[in-house]
């Protein structure tokens, strides 16, 4: 599995999205040769996300100074950070915090590797990030959430922010969960033991993170506050790849072994499935307590690429283009689709049925879309019923009204901004 990653790899990757008229909007070459194609993927989809914005916020990396004492330290022991830009007026005392994403590491060999890139040191870890998207400051471009304050904390642990765990021999700390736990105390002790609102938000890795961490997040507040989670791009499904393997399975296999992840797992899960299979999504969120809302295209890109069609699975490249470019697909690689849609459809349906809880899940190849300015919220960003995601997103977390937006099957949607790599 360590393949799965393609670690080491030189990449050039060719991004585009498309235009909700089908042309194609931004293109953006990105030569990668320090991380994995995930890595790729993001750094090229965050770029799309404000290259040609005049100024973009740009907010600096705080360094959580006591986490060393307490054994909350990266893979290769630096100490870990996050961007708080604060907020102000209406939102002085409300807070998102949004989990960063960027896979995972499954076994001493990636995690080494990880621990010499900004995944895993915040030696790597760049000194100022833009907050694009529901990290914007701006409110025509992100309109309920422009003056909270708004945090990234930064991921280096490969395990979702859920492992605890040391391998001497190979240097490594797999310390997600201690991190998880310094942060929330560092930002309590700077004004979030104040908020009356508060959301958990996180993309990829971040949105599993988001998953777990929920019903934690909301025990930090009292009761009277109203504390919500937002997992985009979160929803792994356990899936059959085009071998009729377990892909992601392994990984994950990998991950939780590795770092020791079982014990911070919820045990409602834990006391009846086996811990990889409590580190899928689909068997958690039917019992988070806390109000959650899952952002997620319905072909997700990410899995495609990694989790039902990775060159692993596929030795003869039969799903080589499919993978790269939905155009591309044939009609029996399509209804291949259609069923992981179809899985995904029925894995939230219990989780639908809350009132609590919030859905929007478009028929786009597209992967995080919370976080980039042109999917978030813009003149043509995504839309479900003509709402798009951050109104949905907004409508949802200030009861203005209930959002179950589920799209309908590709390739009716003609507003999607769907990434296309070659």
């Amino acid at each position: 599995m360590a393949r799965f990653f393609w670690v080491g790899i030189a990449i050039t990757l060719v991004l585009v999205s498309n235009c909700v008229d089908g042309s194609e909007g931004y293109l953006h070459h990105f030569n990668e040769t320090e991380l994995s194609l995930l890595e790729a993927h993001e750094a090229a989809a965050s770029a799309l996300s404000f290259s040609g914005r005049n100024n973009p916020l740009l907010v600096g990396l705080t360094l959580i100074q006591n986490a060393a004492a307490k054994g909350a330290v990266c893979l290769d022991g630096t100490l870990p950070g996050y961007h708080l830009h604060r907020g102000y007026g209406s939102g002085a005392n409300s807070w998102l915090v949004n989990l960063e994403g960027g896979g995972w590491c499954n076994n001493i060999r990636t995690c080494v590797y990880r621990k010499k890139t900004r995944r895993g040191s915040s030696a790597f870890m760049e000194k100022e990030i833009p907050f694009t998207g529901i990290l914007s400051n701006k409110a025509e471009e992100n309109p309920d959430f422009f003056n909270w304050n708004r945090v990234k904390l930064r991921y280096c642990d490969g395990a979702s922010f859920a492992g605890d765990a040391a391998h001497p021999t190979a240097q490594l700390q797999f310390r997600g969960q201690r991190i998880w736990a310094a942060a929330m105390e560092d930002l309590m002790s700077k004004g979030m033991r104040f908020a009356n609102q508060a959301l958990l938000s996180g993309c990829s890795a971040g949105g599993l993170a988001t998953i777990i961490h929920c019903d934690e997040f909301r025990g930090y507040f009292p009761r009277t506050a109203k504390v919500k989670c937002l997992s985009d791009a979160g929803l792994f499904l356990d899936a059959i790849d085009v071998s009729g393997g377990r892909s992601l399975r392994n990984l994950y296999s990998g991950v939780v072994g590795l770092q020791r992840v079982q014990k911070n797992l919820p045990q409602i899960c834990t006391n009846h499935l086996d811990p990889t299979s409590c580190f899928f999504p689909q068997n958690l969120i039917s019992s988070v307590r806390t109000p959650l809302f899952i952002l997620n295209a319905a072909y997700d890109s990410w899995q495609i690429q990694s989790s039902l069609a990775p060159p692993t699975a596929d030795p003869h490249g039969y799903w080589h283009d499919c993978r790269l470019n939905h155009a591309k697909c044939s009609r029996s690689q399509v209804q291949f689709l259609q069923g992981f849609r179809n899985r995904m459809l029925n894995v939230i349906k219990d989780f639908s049925r809350s009132n609590r809880n919030g859905l929007f899940i478009n028929s786009c190849f597209a992967h995080c879309q919370s976080e980039r300015q042109d999917t978030w919220f813009s003149d043509n960003s995504p839309v479900i019923g003509n709402k798009a995601i951050a109104v949905a997103v907004g409508d949802w977390y200030f009861d203005r009204a209930g959002v179950k937006a589920i799209d309908c099957p590709y390739p009716c949607d003609k507003t999607c901004h769907n990434l296309i790599f070659a």
